[in-house]
């Protein structure tokens, strides 16, 4: 039992290092990554106390490398998905009642043991399993994912000591206890930082959780799962599943002590869980919680008061840092006509030194998507526009997958504001341009406002503090996180707690007290230290 209110370690976000040639962390890295080339994994399900090979093996290769196999995992069963929901229940009680700080200390020992022991091998699995450069790699799945299980302990305790007034002779107290029943955690292949916060953040706080990472994510998921063990998480607390979406998900939502879902990946794959759990909504012990982050149609718009050089930064590393695979990646921008011919110069001569290839050679700024059908459909949409009448490629537009997936940076010039490529999200390398009257800016912003069904991120790059605020204003629905003079990409934990609305999810902010809120159900308690002996009050009173 808790016998005192905890400090805990301060809030920092983890440095990030910045491998140049000759610093240790390159050499640790290279090394990494060749130990990790130079084995061939089997990954298991973790199911409770269990490490379940089921005979079903997938196989595991780099997208830039399809070729060279990793490793494989063992696909699970409808009969694994019900064992790990039994798993996870019959640990419930034990780990809901078990004191927060020693909750806090498991979480805060993954935080440092991938910080040391494990950074290079996270990153390395990282950079090999989803094609991540290495300095991507380092900001994701060391750095963000240590802030994340850092910070979320610093949120858990700021929630915990929110308690109520209270009166003359009355004791009034807030409990924070976990959900009744487990949530399930169904995250993306993109960051192995989200893969790893979003099972953990539910766990924190007291729940028991079936985590089903993307397939294509499996190879760094299994890391994580090292680390959760090492740190000392108790089994059957985060049991990894390696099952079809689908498979699980009729299990899962069919199930009375289904609590909650945390999500991200795409909206319509989100849509259809919300209508699920809808339809079944009687079935369960409680109302579920949804959380969920999903796609994005992100926007940049430049006023013509904009440093062109700053612009093309932005949209350079916006769109094209891990081949523009981010949710929130610069996937379409709104240019003014009197700075576009010199935005448009610097971006060629910008992309005609960038270099693509695997992530091995540390000269890579691209590397290759993550998949066959990514590819695909990436390259759909640069041949359409190839032969469209209402676009033209202006830069890029070659892709081949031979080797691995390899698309180069593109970008699309669109005759129209409301072209496909302005409007759908693609989720590769890929950035569509817009050229507008640069006195139109007023009309740009209500075009920018309707064209997307998504709000995730946005920015606007101005030296006008006039036409920054118009924009601020204008756009408050449009973009959960708003960049001024900066890409719209990179949020940090802590510092841009990250989500958005309309068609880009529950908005809910992973990296912030607001996420860990949502897997707690507070229970409010009175106490009344002399308790009234009689019935009647003073206004009984005959005069």
């Amino acid at each position: 039992m808790s016998i005192g209110i905890f400090n805990v370690p301060a809030a920092r976000n983890e440095p990030v290092k910045n491998y140049a040639p000759g610093s240790p962390e390159r050499a640790e890295l290279k090394a990494a990554i060749a130990e990790a080339r130079s084995k061939v994994l089997d990954i298991p399900q973790y199911i409770g106390s269990e490490e379940v090979f089921s005979g079903n093996k997938k196989r595991i290769s780099p997208p830039h490398d399809h070729q060279h196999t990793l490793g494989y995992f063992h696909e699970g069963t409808a009969e694994d998905v019900k064992n790990a929901i039994d798993e996870a229940l019959k640990a419930r009680s034990q780990w809901s009642s078990l004191n927060w700080e020693q909750r806090a200390a498991i979480f805060l020992k993954a935080a440092d043991l991938i910080a040391g022991p494990y950074h290079a091998e996270i990153n390395a699995a990282t950079m090999l399993g989803q094609s991540k450069n290495a300095y991507q790699a380092e900001i994701d799945s060391a750095c963000e994912i240590i802030d994340f299980l850092r910070l979320n302990v610093n949120f858990m305790r700021e929630i915990y000591e929110g308690q109520p007034v209270s009166s003359d002779g009355v004791w009034n107290r807030m409990e924070y206890r976990a959900l009744e029943g487990f949530v399930f955690a169904i995250t993306p292949f993109n960051f192995t930082a989200i893969a790893g916060n979003l099972p953990a953040a539910p766990a924190l706080m007291g729940n028991v959780v079936l985590w089903k990472p993307a397939f294509t994510q499996v190879y760094s998921a299994n890391v994580i799962m090292k680390v959760f063990k090492e740190a000392g998480l108790p089994d059957g607390v985060i049991n990894m599943i390696l099952v079809d979406g689908p498979a699980a998900g009729d299990i899962v939502f069919n199930h009375s002590e289904f609590a909650g879902v945390h999500f991200t990946g795409s909206t319509k794959v989100f849509q259809t869980i919300w209508k699920t759990i809808g339809d079944n909504i009687s079935n369960y012990k409680s109302f579920p919680r949804i959380v969920g982050e999903t796609g994005g149609k992100d926007f940049v718009l430049a006023h013509k008061s904009a440093d062109p050089k700053a612009v093309v930064t932005g949209l350079i590393r916006g769109a094209f840092e891990y081949q523009g695979q981010k949710c929130s990646a610069a996937s379409r921008a709104y240019i003014p006509s009197n700075i576009w011919e010199e935005v448009k110069a610097q971006m060629l001569v910008d992309l005609e030194e960038i270099k693509m290839g695997g992530v091995e050679d540390f000269g890579n700024f691209v590397n290759a998507v993550i998949d066959e059908k990514s590819f695909d459909k990436i390259a759909s949409y640069i041949t359409d526009a190839q032969n469209s009448p209402e676009a033209k490629i202006i830069a890029g537009g070659a892709f081949d997958k031979i080797k691995g997936y390899f698309v180069q940076p593109t970008i699309i010039e669109a005759a129209k504001p409301d072209y496909v490529t302005l409007c759908e999200e693609i989720f590769g390398p890929v950035l569509t341009v817009y050229i507008y009257d640069e006195d139109k800016f007023e009309e740009i912003i209500d075009i920018i406002d309707k064209t997307s069904p998504y709000a995730l991120t946005g920015a606007v790059f101005s030296k006008d503090r006039y036409a920054i605020q118009y924009a601020t204003d204008k756009l408050v629905n449009s973009a959960g996180n708003f960049y001024i003079n900066d890409k719209p990409t990179g949020a940090v934990v802590g510092q841009q707690p990250f989500g958005g609305a309309r068609a880009s999810g529950t908005n809910d902010k992973a990296g912030s007290i607001l996420n860990l809120l949502r897997w707690v159900s507070p229970r409010a308690i009175k106490e009344t230290l002399v308790s009234p002996k009689d019935y009647r009050y003073p206004f009984l009173s005959v005069e």
